[in-house]
């Protein structure tokens, strides 16, 4: 077995029962990191009240910020979520950018390093990471990567006055920036087995979730995780879906094909995301039968997986085929999502940035 589907055993489950020996090693193994466990919530609690008793520590930029991020490891969702964001700001009159760390990205590798993304090389994913080039070719909005929040924040209001509003791409644990308004989201896993890492996938302690001002369940997740006696969210949670749009093959967008057009078809299904099995389930409800091939989240394509593959078609996530495009192969087709949000948070978000900016008619 895999490292990573090791781990995600650890963390998540691995659907047996839980007296069945794998399962019972695996809550062993988990117990046993107890002591690390602890002394991350030890660091992680320590750093937050840091900056709870220091606000000068905590940088505001000059427009509001909305964060966007989650509790674990690995991806919740979010990513579309900030998508969805980006363009229903956008109807509401508000010219949206995005910060984002640009993991995995060589232009962020160094401390102080910021970068403006441009999406459009075969080679962007290598500079500025996936997921921010992702968002960048989605919505075409100023997208500005870099470790250090605040510092991001501000090269993108001075290289883009007009942005008005921006959106923080997974920075729910950068205390540093401060925001106007918080989503934690949580995919069909919840918090796993509700411990720390490295015991568990989370970053925080669950207590966190009374203090974001929206959590956001995505996809089948249909309750919060059983959080500690006495902690209780601010309100009751959001609904996401993400809905998948017509297959485009990677190395020409522009020819497009619908889904239901590879059933019957020798499919081979990648996903290089944090939870791959969310991919997969939503290509086995459209009735496909594909040979799955699982990938470690951020995969990095040094060569082309799929030159042995006896397949007819590669189906993969928009996040994988921004970094497969140079391979210009034919059998690549990139599977869109878009994340159709509850439409109540949108305007929870207006509450708290100053309202909708959409002009109104004046009455007769």
């Amino acid at each position: 077995m895999k490292f990573r589907s090791l781990v995600s055993a650890l963390w998540f489950g691995s659907g047996r029962s839980k007296w069945h020996p794998r399962a019972v090693a695996n809550r062993s193994v988990s117990l046993g990191l107890a002591p690390a466990a602890l002394l991350f919530r030890t660091a992680v609690v320590s750093r937050r009240r840091k900056y709870a008793a220091s606000p000068d520590g905590v940088q505001r930029l000059t427009v509001p910020v909305v964060v966007v991020g989650n509790l674990t490891v690995g991806g919740s969702g979010k990513t579309p979520l900030v998508i969805a964001l980006v363009e229903a700001l956008r109807s509401e009159g508000y010219t949206p950018g995005v910060i984002s760390r640009g993991y995995g990205g060589r232009e962020t590798r160094a401390k102080d390093a910021v970068a403006r993304v441009d999406g459009r090389s075969d080679e962007a994913a290598d500079r500025y990471g996936d997921e921010a080039v992702l968002i960048e070719r989605r919505t075409g909005a100023p997208v500005f990567v870099g470790r250090d929040r605040p510092e991001v924040g501000r090269a993108l209001l001075a290289a883009c006055p007009e942005v008005d509003v921006i959106l923080s791409d997974d920075g729910l644990q950068h205390y540093a920036l401060a925001r106007n308004f918080e989503i934690a989201v949580f995919d069909d896993r919840g918090a796993g087995n509700g411990r720390l890492l490295p015991a568990g996938p989370l970053r925080e302690p669950l207590s966190r979730v009374a203090e974001v001002d929206a959590i956001v369940l995505n996809g089948t997740a249909t309750a919060l995780p059983k959080l500690p006696a006495g902690v209780a969210p601010a309100r009751e949670p959001f609904r996401m879906e993400l809905v998948p749009g017509d297959a485009y093959r990677v190395n020409d967008p522009a020819t497009t094909r619908t889904l239901e057009s590879f059933r019957g078809r020798r499919l081979t299904a990648a996903a290089g995301i944090g939870n791959p099995q969310r991919f997969f389930k939503l290509l086995k409800g459209l009735g496909l039968s594909f040979h799955r091939m699982p990938l470690d989240d951020h995969h990095r394509y040094r060569e082309n997986p799929f030159v042995r593959r006896n397949s007819e078609a590669v189906l993969m996530t928009e996040k994988d085929a921004v970094k497969c495009a140079r391979f210009d192969e034919a059998r690549m087709w990139a599977i869109p999502v878009s994340a159709r949000m509850d439409g109540s948070l949108i305007e929870a978000v207006l509450g708290n940035i100053g309202g909708s900016k959409r002009s109104v008619p004046d009455a007769e």
